[in-house]
């Protein structure tokens, strides 16, 4: 059956989680293809940094997992395999923070960066700390792949509480608001705690005495950085709505080299007169979004690269500095200097 391509501006994370689900399914001698049926990526590009991928795309390699695996812990197995590292930005962030404490507050701050299949809250009690999933059996009209997310999102919490603590952290205990299925003791085995069926809500919950434990890795300079850097990525995904947001991700996508309209309008399957439309109707132009793409990247090269003002203005499409310079001025009301600083 075919499917429609999801939006551009829903394209917005590198294919890390889809990679660790192929990869498990191939160990069963699912075959790539196979796995990726329905998604349109194909098996060469879900090792490509620069290959962007769907929520949704994700959610059709789950659906076939929860069709052709007969291993009831390819979710869990899948958790295991996906550490912090994967997650850029966001991941490092998480490593280098300050406290436990900090971490879960991050992780949910930045929950948005992480292909997220589903909403995560904390809550902090004297004597505990609670993920809950308020969402979890909402977002799937399917049983199997709402517990089979579920499941993989569990262990995936075990798995980054590890990397960022340097050692076992296991939670206290893990509460399901679905009976117990036939394979019910694989849980405990994989969660690392005592696991509870047929509960009022899915929760994973542990003991409040870790919050003040300072991560391996913490470090306040780099975890500032990272946050103002997660900050950005945020604002820029304010911008990923409508059409208006399906063109800045495409814009974004090949910086350097800015597509011009009538290309865009190509790939979005439009004419440049439809696009137009589209786009005033949104209260926007093209020029107004390449003006906006080109005022993120000028603020993340001159904040995150040592690339000289004469090389950033190039790959940004200015015919001199000078020119870069002064739009700098009209964005920010600073110099390059100054926003370095």
């Amino acid at each position: 059956m075919a499917t429609s391509r999801p939006p551009y501006n829903e394209r917005m994370y590198a294919p890390y989680k889809i990679a660790a689900l192929v990869e498990v399914l191939a160990e069963q001698g699912i075959a790539p293809a196979d796995s990726l049926r329905g998604t349109g990526v194909n098996p060469d590009q879900i090792y490509d940094a620069s290959v962007l991928t769907s929520v949704a795309q994700y959610a059709t390699v789950c659906r076939n997992a929860v069709s052709q695996s007969c291993d009831p812990a390819t979710p869990f197995k899948v958790g295991m395999r996906l550490h912090l590292s994967a997650y850029g930005m966001y991941g490092y962030a998480l490593m280098s923070c300050l406290s436990l404490r900090e971490y879960f507050k991050l992780g949910v701050k930045y929950h948005s960066l992480a292909t997220p299949t589903v909403t995560i809250e904390w809550t902090e009690y004297p004597d505990r700390m609670v993920w809950t999933f308020p969402d979890a059996f909402v977002s799937s009209p399917s049983r199997e792949l709402r517990e089979f997310i579920i499941e993989q999102q569990y262990t995936q919490h075990v798995t980054h509480l590890q990397d960022v603590a340097g050692s076992a952290c296991p939670p206290v205990k893990a509460c399901f608001s679905y009976p117990a299925p036939a394979h019910a003791d694989i849980y405990s085995q994989y969660l690392g705690c005592p696991c509870f069926f047929d509960q009022p809500q899915c929760e994973l919950v542990y003991d409040s005495a870790i919050l003040d434990r300072k991560p391996q890795l913490a470090h306040k300079l780099t975890a500032t950085l990272l946050q103002e850097t997660c900050d950005r990525l945020i604002g820029q995904a304010k911008t990923s709505t409508g059409v208006a947001g399906e063109v800045y991700q495409i814009l974004m996508s090949t910086p350097g080299t800015f597509a011009g309209m009538e290309a865009v309008a190509q790939s979005l399957h439009m004419t440049t007169r439809t696009l137009r439309r589209r786009l005033e109707a949104e209260d926007t132009s093209f020029l107004a979004i390449v003006d906006d793409v080109r005022r993120s990247l000028a603020l993340e090269y001159l904040k995150t690269t040592k690339m000289s003002t004469d090389d950033i203005a190039m790959l940004l499409g200015f015919s001199d500095a000078a020119n870069f310079r002064r739009a700098l001025k009209r964005w920010t009301g600073k110099g390059p200097g100054e926003l370095r600083r």
